[in-house]
């Protein structure tokens, strides 16, 4: 079964998210098929890319299948993980990625809607990153794609409370371009990809990459990412790791005790 079909329509690749029973949560296999279907697209010449959910979904992605993070003391979000390699994907995709949200966005999938390169949203759309909720220290990438979009108070807010917010703000703090009644939400994405197309997809495509490489300009020294990555190794060897996922999957609410105790 697939968890994400794409088709092409006029030089627009349209990617669904489809997995409505488990509210599009990113699984391994869900990842597996969005991957194929962007590497469809770059072959088959695409000029835009829509993500989108079934229309009058409630949840366009519920974020990673807390059930695929590793044990403690592995990386839950290591560069070898399926989403990073789906964001990086999509920020290195020759043609513009537009997602459009219907619906709430939810932890990791928050991180993959920011990625995309613009992103309309409507009544009911809403974002919320929630690393904090299962103990899970977010990786640098994912960090720098809020504090590029957002700017570092809303991004602490985000990601300090793991609450969401309501597509009025998130158009007001730059995570959404527009915010559209529903009704109008397909046929306003699928004009903007529309008149994307009609543009040189050479242009496009070297604008897109000039903005990306901007976006990171800033260097980080060595010592400043081992110290880094030393913080979060911290967090995902610890017992507080371990109750978010459990909490998680046993739908109770997560008793953390912050004691930075680690797990063997």
């Amino acid at each position: 079964m697939t968890l994400a079909t794409f088709e092409i329509r006029d030089r627009i690749g349209v990617l669904t998210l489809d997995d409505p029973e488990r509210r599009n949560c990113l699984s391994p296999q869900m990842l597996g098929d969005i991957t194929a279907g962007l590497v469809a697209f770059a072959e088959g010449g695409v000029r835009a890319v829509v993500i989108r959910s079934r229309p009058g979904a409630k949840v366009w992605s519920a974020g990673l299948d807390v059930k695929s993070l590793p044990e403690p003391g592995k990386d839950p979000l290591d560069y070898s993980d399926p989403l990073e390699h789906v964001i990086r994907q999509v920020e290195h995709f020759p043609a513009p990625v537009i997602a459009m949200v219907e619906g709430s966005v939810w932890g990791g999938a928050c991180d993959l809607a920011t990625v995309c390169d613009l992103a309309i949203g409507c009544d009911t759309s809403s974002f919320a990153i929630t690393p904090a909720k299962l103990g899970v220290p977010y990786n640098c990438s994912g960090i720098l794609h809020f504090l590029n979009l957002v700017g570092p108070r809303v991004a602490r807010e985000m990601f300090f409370t793991a609450e969401p917010i309501k597509g009025a703000r998130a158009l007001q703090v730059g995570i959404l371009n527009h915010l559209v009644p529903v009704a109008e939400l397909e046929p306003f994405t699928f004009a903007m990809a529309s008149r994307i197309v009609e543009n040189s997809p050479l242009a496009v495509g070297v604008i897109k990459e000039q903005l990306r490489i901007l976006a990171r300009s800033h260097p980080v020294s060595p010592d400043t990412f081992e110290r880094i990555q030393a913080l979060r190794r911290a967090v995902y060897e610890s017992a507080d790791y371990v109750e978010g996922k459990r909490a998680f999957l046993e739908k109770r609410k997560p008793v953390f005790t912050g004691d930075g105790a680690s797990v063997s």
